[in-house]
C-alpha cells in the first residue's frame, strides 16, 4: 500500500525518477524479480497457487508502467532517521484511530491530486520506510474504517496494520502471565493464514530473528518470511515441554510438533520488544 500510495501521490510528474526507501524485502522482490513471473502464469506462484494480494500487487503494476524507479532497502528498527520517523507517525497515526480522534496530517507530496486518509494510507506509506514530509496540524477529518492490506482471512483480518499493533500491544499490557501470553503467540504462529499473512509474521518476529531449522538450515526472518508467504504449510500440532521466564524481558518456549515425518523438539526464545512478545530465536532437532 505505501508504494502504491507513493505512485499516486506522484503520477502528476511521470517522469520523476524516483528512489523509494523500503523496509520490506517482500515488497521490493515482489516488484523487482517476481511479478514478470507471476504476470506470465495468470498471477499464480510456482506452486500453481493464486498469488496472494493479487489485486493489489496489480495496481502496483499498472501504475508502475512507464515509471522510472528504483528501491533501497533499509532494515526496520535499526536508527534510520527516515525509518524512524514514518515508525512515529504510524505509530501516531494508530493511536489516534484507537482514541477515536483525527490523526494528525502532513500536506502530503507537493502538487499531488490523489489525498490519501490520515490514518490509513499515510499510515500505511509510513510503515514501509518511505520518507514523508513532517506531520503538520490540520483541520479535523473523519477517520476512516481500517482497510486490510491482506486477502487472507484469519482473525485479524478486520484490521489494519496500525490497528492491528496497537490491538497486539493492549492485549499483551493485559494481566495475562507472560509464560501463557507466549504460548498462545507461538500457537498462533504455527497456523497457515497467519504464517501466510506477512503483515501478521512481520508482526510476532524479532526484527533480529534467526532459526536454526530441523533441517540444519540457517533462516533470517526476511528469508524466513518470504519463504512463509510462498508456502505456509498446514497447521501443526503440539505439545508444552515447557515455558520458563529465563530474564524478566525473555521466555523460552519448548515443546515437541508432530508431523507425518515424525516428531520434532522445537525450543523458541521470546523477547519482550517495545512492549510486544517477539519471537528472537527459534531451534528444531527431530526426535530420535
Amino acid at each position: 500500500m505505501a508504494v502504491l500510495d507513493l505512485l499516486r501521490a506522484t503520477a502528476h510528474l511521470p517522469g520523476e525518477d524516483l528512489r523509494i526507501l523500503c523496509d520490506s524485502q517482500y515488497v521490493i522482490n515482489s516488484i523487482t524479480k517476481w511479478m514478470p513471473g507471476w504476470k506470465r502464469k495468470g498471477w499464480r506462484k510456482a506452486d500453481g497457487k493464486p498469488v496472494l494480494n493479487v489485486e493489489l500487487l496489480k495496481e502496483l503494476d499498472r501504475e508502475l508502467a512507464g515509471r522510472i524507479y528504483t528501491f533501497e532497502w533499509v532494515k526496520g528498527h535499526a536508527g534510520h532517521d527516515l525509518n524512524e520517523a514514518a515508525d512515529e507517525r504510524a505509530r501516531a497515526a494508530a493511536t489516534a484511530y484507537q482514541q477515536g480522534v483525527a490523526a494528525r496530517s502532513g500536506p502530503g507530496f507537493p502538487g499531488a491530486h490523489h489525498a490519501p486518509p490520515a490514518a490509513a494510507a499515510a499510515g500505511q506509506a509510513a510503515r514501509s520506510g518511505i520518507g514523508l514530509p513532517p506531520a503538520e496540524t490540520s483541520a479535523p477529518r473523519a477517520v476512516p474504517e481500517p482497510v486490510s492490506a491482506f486477502d487472507e482471512l484469519d482473525l485479524f483480518s478486520e484490521l489494519g496494520d496500525e490497528q492491528l499493533e496497537v490491538a497486539e500491544a493492549t492485549r499483551q499490557a493485559s494481566a495475562v502471565p507472560p509464560e501463557a501470553l507466549v504460548e498462545e503467540l507461538e500457537r498462533e504462529l504455527l497456523g497457515p493464514l497467519v504464517r501466510g499473512d506477512m503483515g501478521r509474521t512481520a508482526v510476532l518476529l524479532h526484527p533480529d530473528f534467526t532459526e536454526i531449522g530441523s533441517s540444519g538450515r540457517m533462516w533470517t526472518r526476511d528469508a524466513m518470511m518470504m519463504a512463509l508467504e510462498e508456502d505456509p504449510g498446514e497447521r501443526t500440532e503440539i505439545e508444552i515441554l515447557g515455558a520458563d521466564r529465563v530474564a524478566t524481558d525473555a521466555v523460552l518456549l519448548t515443546y515437541r510438533s508432530f508431523a507425518r515425518a515424525g516428531t520434532t523438539l522445537r525450543s523458541s526464545l521470546w523477547v519482550l520488544d517495545g512492549g510486544r512478545w517477539r519471537l528472537r530465536f527459534h531451534q528444531g532437532t527431530p526426535e530420535a
